[in-house]
Parts: structure tokens; C-alpha cells; sequence
């Protein structure tokens, strides 16, 4: 017999400012039980060593975790110059030391070559698999670990500020699945010197951003029935996702499971969300996520059903 999960059935997404020397893992361990939830998982590791936003999901929207994953994140990295640390963070061991140090005028000039498409090779202490296991648990018993150069999309990158000859900071927008300790260090070797990142803040996950994240202690010291009315909805991670309305009849067809004929409902939406073949929409009744749903010939098929 199945065992039953405990705790509320809540849904939706609460941004939370994450402080530094915690997981990610705890902060929503945390913050579920505060709220009595009985499902919650979050939308994209921060390092115990980073602070920032931390958007996380509730119930169904966890659903919708990876559209977060894979949308773009913002970061304001700090940069120090003259030390190579073995995990490219301040939290290894100085590997390396260098006592050149670059101006300002030859940081900007190469920054060029880091936007884009580019090759970036992780991190050796990073959960990256190798034959089986975590590149970190091979690092950290010294094992020679070896890891691919990887495409990833840098889409903004911009020198900040320079405090000290010793410190650089940049504003960066990344795409899935980039590594800033691997771009600080690869900045710094272009530059000829080495370099670790000394700070690490996520300014924006996705539509998640300072603006609405709350910080951890906050958080803890409201009354649930606060922290409920922070609460957005689960379609909050959707946001660069078509919307297609629905009908009554339509919406209980997806629920169900059962494709719903296209040509009706792309008339409706023709002006607003023209459909596109085997394009991922939102299927909508009102102002409430029915599920996510592809187009298929002449079909929308439900491929994640929301129980709201």
C-alpha cells in the first residue's frame, strides 16, 4: 500500500533571497516545512558560497521547473586576479599564483570573445558525471578528473567596476548550464594572470528577480498565512511559453488526458498566439494553467497535466 505524503497540498512559486553558507537543499527544506508543504523542489542549484535568488516550486509548479533551468540567468561576479584555487572558487586550495595584473582597458578588450556561443570546460568540483560518478566526489579524492569542453551561450558580459588592481566585478547573463567559477577563471587566464571568483550573487533566475525575492530570514519569521499571500502562481515560470485559451469543455478534455482539436482554438488565438507546429504552448482556462500541451498535426496534446 502506497504511503501517503504529508503536508499541505500547496501550489505555486516563492522567490527567496538566498544568504551565503547554506545549500540551496536546505533553504527549501526550510521553507516547506514553515509552510507544511508536501511537495517543493527548487529551480537551479546556488553553491553554499553564493547568495541570490532562488525561485522555488510548490506542488504542481514543479512541473515547471525546468523551463527555469533552462531559461536565462543573471549573476554579479566578482572576480580576484593572482590566484588559481582548485575549485575556482574561494573555498579550494591556491593551486597557482601570478603576480601580473590587467588594467581595465585590457579586461574590456577581451571580453568580446567571452559573449556568445562559446566552449567552457566545468569545473573539476562539479556535479558532472564521469563514467558514473560526480566529477566533485573524484576531485575531492584526488582522482584525475578530466572534463570536456562544453557549448554554452553567454548573452551579456560587462565590467562593472575594478575596486582594486586585485578585484574585478561583472554583471553576466547566461543561458543553461554555465559555470562562472569556470568563466572567471577562463577570463583571467586570457588576461594572463589567474584568477578564482571571491563573490557570487544570482540577480535573476528566469522571471525570478531581486525584486520580488524575499530573503531567507524574512521569510522564516513571517506567519505562513504571510508568506502565502507571496505566493505567485504556478504559470510564473511560463511566462516565455504561448498561451492558448481554452474552453470550459476543451480544458476538461486536456485534463482528462485527451487531445483537443487545433482549428477552433487557433482561430480564437489567432491575433494574440498564432500556433506553430510542434511548438510547446500553455493551455489556459481563464487565468488558470490547464497543462502544457504540444501541437500535433491537427491536435494540442496535453504532455503535463496541472492539478489545480
Amino acid at each position: 500500500m502506497a504511503r501517503r505524503r504529508r503536508g499541505k497540498s500547496i501550489n505555486g512559486w516563492l522567490a527567496v533571497d538566498k544568504p551565503l553558507e547554506i545549500t540551496s537543499s536546505t533553504v527549501v527544506n526550510q521553507v516547506r516545512r514553515l509552510l507544511d508543504a508536501n511537495k517543493a523542489g527548487h529551480g537551479g542549484t546556488l553553491d553554499p558560497l553564493a547568495s541570490g535568488v532562488l525561485p522555488i516550486a510548490f506542488g504542481e509548479a514543479t512541473k515547471t521547473v525546468a523551463y527555469v533551468m533552462d531559461g536565462s540567468k543573471s549573476y554579479r561576479v566578482t572576480l580576484k586576479f593572482g590566484e588559481a584555487r582548485s575549485t575556482d572558487d574561494a573555498e579550494g586550495e591556491v593551486i597557482e599564483t601570478s603576480d601580473h595584473r590587467p588594467t581595465e582597458d585590457e579586461i574590456k578588450a577581451v571580453l568580446g570573445e567571452f559573449i556568445g556561443e562559446i566552449q567552457q570546460v566545468p569545473p573539476k568540483f562539479s556535479a558532472i558525471k564521469v563514467n558514473g560518478k560526480r566529477a566533485y566526489d573524484l576531485a575531492r579524492r584526488d582522482e584525475d578528473v578530466v572534463l570536456k569542453p562544453r557549448p554554452i551561450l553567454i548573452k551579456d558580459l560587462r565590467l562593472v567596476e575594478m575596486p582594486d588592481r586585485d578585484h574585478a566585478v561583472f554583471d553576466v547573463v547566461s543561458g543553461k548550464g554555465a559555470y562562472m567559477r569556470s568563466l572567471a577563471r577562463d577570463i583571467a587566464l586570457r588576461l594572463g594572470t589567474v584568477g578564482y571568483i571571491a563573490a557570487l550573487r544570482r540577480t535573476s533566475a528566469g522571471p525570478f528577480s531581486e525584486e520580488n525575492a524575499i530573503p531567507l530570514r524574512d521569510l522564516l519569521e513571517m506567519d505562513p498565512e504571510e508568506v502565502m499571500k507571496k505566493m505567485l502562481p504556478v504559470e510564473t515560470a511560463l511566462d516565455d511559453i504561448p498561451a492558448l485559451a481554452l474552453t470550459e469543455v476543451e480544458a476538461q478534455r486536456l485534463s482528462s488526458g485527451q487531445p483537443v482539436g487545433l482549428l477552433p482554438v487557433a482561430k480564437r488565438n489567432a491575433l494574440e498566439n498564432p500556433v506553430v507546429q510542434d511548438e510547446i504552448v500553455c493551455a489556459m482556462l481563464h487565468d488558470r494553467a490547464v497543462a502544457l500541451a504540444e501541437i500535433n498535426g491537427g491536435e494540442i496534446r496535453p504532455v503535463r497535466v496541472f492539478n489545480l
